[in-house]
């Protein structure tokens, strides 16, 4: 199987419509990828173009277990597998289930939680500058249901070889908000304190989803930006996504100036993501 190969300035993004624990055996050395950033299917009735999204959990947690094998191989010692997992507020055990079946190979080291929506009350943030009333923020899919709140949050799942892997943390971090401290405290003399486990990232608003956002189940690209930002940019050579979609983070890999390698089986998917990589222009222009 040979790939779409893109080039843009001296970053190659290989793109392979195979599927990936096939692709990895076979186009892939082991060790050779250093941050992997991917959101598997999550078995939950979603409708994709071609792939049946409703096989029997068991058989499903199965091929996550081959599929977690296959990445540990490729993936470099020190490396990082950020995972993306959803549920739905009548099946919640999916992500842990999922996480449970990875974790034959790896060690879970962070849990991320991706918040696409919030609501934030005046009265609980006190005197902030700018906030003079009560803010909702971000998208969100409105769950018709007397049983269940709306499902405004996934997980995002820091996996490691050996759950010791060092992190940049204030690539991603954020300003303090009482300036003091910057000068109190010399781990703040950056004006930066480390995000988190919680990332607030709301997907854009768009105004026709089949036009704009084809696949079903994608991530915004800051995401994918965001998890190998963390992991320390300056060690990455090769972003890996076994599970390509969209191209999200094809396009977070050049905007980092990352080479990349990603597969994707369903046709239509894997047009679309050569397209997007191609139309790619730097964020400075």
């Amino acid at each position: 199987m040979k790939p779409v190969l893109i080039q843009k300035n001296s970053q190659t993004s290989a793109l392979y419509r195979q599927d990936c624990v096939r692709g990895m055996a076979a186009h892939l050395a082991p060790g050779s990828a250093q941050v992997v950033v991917t959101s598997p299917p999550y078995n939950l009735g979603i409708r994709y173009s071609k792939y049946d999204d409703s096989i029997s959990r068991q058989t499903y947690l199965a091929w996550i277990a081959e599929w977690a094998k296959a990445v540990k191989r490729v993936l470099h010692d020190d490396g990082s597998l950020f995972l993306n997992v959803g549920g739905k507020p009548s099946d919640p055990n999916v992500p842990f289930q999922v996480l449970f079946a990875v974790q034959q190979e790896f060690v879970l080291q962070n849990t991320l939680h991706w918040i696409k929506s919030i609501a934030i009350a005046k009265a609980n943030v006190g005197n902030y500058p700018g906030i003079t009333q009560d803010i909702s923020v971000g998208h969100f899919k409105p769950i018709n249901s007397p049983r269940y709140v709306n499902d405004q949050h996934e997980y995002i799942f820091h996996l490691t070889k050996r759950g010791d892997v060092k992190l940049d943390r204030l690539a991603i971090g954020v300003p303090y908000q009482d300036k003091s401290n910057v000068t109190r405290w010399a781990s703040a003399k950056n004006d930066l304190r480390c995000r988190g486990n919680t990332w607030f990232i709301p997907y854009e608003t768009i105004q026709n989803r089949a036009a704009e956002r084809p696949h079903p189940a994608t991530f915004p690209v800051q995401l994918a930006e965001m998890c190998i930002r963390l992991h320390g940019s300056a060690r990455v050579e090769l972003v890996l996504d076994p599970f390509l979609g969209l191209g999200q983070t094809a396009l977070a890999a050049l905007n980092l100036e990352k080479n990349f390698v990603g597969f994707e089986i369903d046709r239509a998917y894997f047009g679309e993501a050569v397209k997007r990589v191609r139309a790619w222009q730097p964020k400075n222009l």
